[in-house]
């Protein structure tokens, strides 16, 4: 079937606008990491590498001009390019044509620049170091959102340091916790991915066919210059790591991306998991921003979906296989050049690019305008009651009771727990008080100190300096409250709306 039968015609028959991919369907990422920005980064490679070439008398003078003047993508047929790749199993192959007959078209003057164009490269070269140069591009914007992001949930953390919530643990209850702990997590989480990923190398690639530099070493013969030289000019024309060899089969600078991506992703993915469930309206402690035309439904129109958390979410999800099928790859890098693994990486490394690049912007927009309702999360707090605190009124409490009926002050404890599981969740507030105290002499432990020990404030152990500690360890991640005219306020309510 063709494409007019199928109703396809112009650009949507011959890309991916992102129609099932609603996560990365943005004009940053398609930019970024789109077809024409891999076609650009190619040809970026070519015309730095007839820069190189002629700055070190190995290609005619002005060649480099002429081959950046052709080095245009938008004079390039993305489709066409693609289609022919299947020839040669690259793309690099088809453009290289292409390219050739532009930098002869240009070449006016006959200064021979066709030299310059791939002299001594082979396809991995371009591709490898074009896809290192795609990476480069897309991380910078990735790590501006994703600082962004850190700034605002260190001003969370800070702002609702004293807020009280209730922490969980498989699905239940646990212990009285805060909310600015939270926000801190969620910091420590993203800043740490974050760190990861501004530390790995994104080097250049250079070792002709074989990886041997047998054509660079031919071409260099009789000169001041060498392969390696020509490699390190490479990489500082690009902006890129200087390799110590060429790594057509080590692919350790591919996985470590692939790692450092998929970290920041489930990073992500955890604060948009709790986003998405404190913002159930049974548990209603934040809400997403709201905005024309988002989380909407098709059928019902009272809906508000936290759809930035949902997509958030959906790009956390893919992001381990995408990352596996790097290291699956890498695994399969036989002899000198791969047979087919080396193909399998490209969609999976641009799947993550795409995907944390996407998911960063998501965040950012979640988190600078998060609604924190502090109320609802007293509400819900204090739906366990007392019983919350029982961890803490054991730890104070049992070493002062004397064994009875040869149970220990623990195990009496654990018998006024158990006795007020037995009733209605309505009476159990006021039955554990009333046992309790029953249980625990008073010249033991006096009312005034018994209400102290069932105060949620009372039991929040280091919830304040784990925040701090936690800020302290990722400065260049993090703003002070008082240092934060950069970074958009999240909103505050009093959550009386929330239930």
């Amino acid at each position: 079937m063709n494409n007019a039968a199928l109703g396809l015609s112009g650009s949507a028959a011959d890309g991916d606008a992102g129609l099932l991919s609603p996560v990365s369907a943005s004009p940053l990422v398609g930019a970024l990491t789109g077809d024409r920005a891999v076609l650009a980064a190619i040809l970026a490679v070519e015309s730095g590498w007839a820069a190189v070439l002629e700055k070190a008398g190995l290609a005619p003078s002005g060649s480099a001009a002429v081959v950046a003047s052709a080095a245009e993508a938008g004079r390039y047929d993305v489709a066409d390019i693609a289609f022919r790749a299947q020839g040669g199993g690259n793309p690099v192959i088809p453009l290289l044509a292409d390219l050739r007959k532009q930098v002869q078209a240009r070449d006016t003057s006959s200064v021979g620049a066709v030299k310059a164009v791939h002299t001594s490269l082979t396809s991995q070269d371009v591709l490898d170091t074009a896809l290192m140069l795609l990476a480069r591009n897309t991380v910078e914007a990735l790590l501006a959102d994703l600082k962004s992001t850190t700034a605002v949930l260190a001003a969370l953390a800070e702002q609702h340091a004293d807020t009280l919530c209730v922490g969980r643990s498989l699905t239940q209850h646990s212990l009285p916790f805060t909310f600015g702990l939270r926000a801190a997590q969620w910091f420590h989480g993203v800043a740490a991915a974050g760190r990861q990923l501004e530390q790995v190398q994104l080097p250049v690639q250079f070792g002709g066919a074989a990886g041997t530099l047998a054509a660079g070493t031919v071409l260099t013969s009789g000169t001041a210059s060498t392969p390696f030289g020509l490699a390190d000019s490479l990489a500082a024309q690009l902006g890129l790591a200087a390799a110590p060899a060429p790594w057509h089969t080590n692919r350790l600078a591919i996985t470590s991306l692939g790692n450092a991506l998929a970290s920041v992703l489930d990073a992500y993915g955890k604060l948009a998991a709790d986003v998405l469930f404190l913002s159930r309206p049974e548990v209603a402690e934040l809400a997403e921003p709201r905005a024309a035309g988002r989380g909407v439904s098709s059928a019902m129109p009272q809906k508000q979906n936290p759809v930035l958390a949902v997509l958030v979410r959906s790009a956390a999800l893919q992001a381990p296989q995408l990352a596996a099928q790097l290291h699956l790859a890498a695994a399969n890098f036989n002899d000198e050049r791969p047979d087919g693994a080396w193909h399998t990486e490209w969609p999976a490394l641009r799947g993550l690019l795409s995907l944390a690049l996407a998911a960063a912007g998501h965040v950012k927009e979640l988190t600078e305008g998060l609604q924190v309702f502090p109320v609802a999360m007293r509400r819900n707090l204090d739906l366990a009651g007392p019983l919350l605190l029982a961890e803490g009124v054991g730890a104070a409490v049992a070493p002062l009771l004397e064994e009875k009926d040869g149970a220990t002050g623990k195990q009496q404890l654990q018998a006024v727990v158990d006795r007020t599981l037995e009733v209605p969740a309505a009476d159990q507030a006021g039955t554990y008080r009333r046992l309790l105290r029953e249980a625990v002499p008073a010249g033991q432990v006096t009312d005034l100190r018994l209400e102290e020990l069932l105060d949620p404030a009372s039991y929040l152990g280091q919830a304040a300096g784990i925040s701090r500690r936690i800020l302290a360890a990722f400065p260049d991640f993090a703003l002070s409250a008082t240092d934060s005219s950069n970074t958009s306020a999240p909103n505050d309510a009093n959550g009386a709306n929330r239930g």
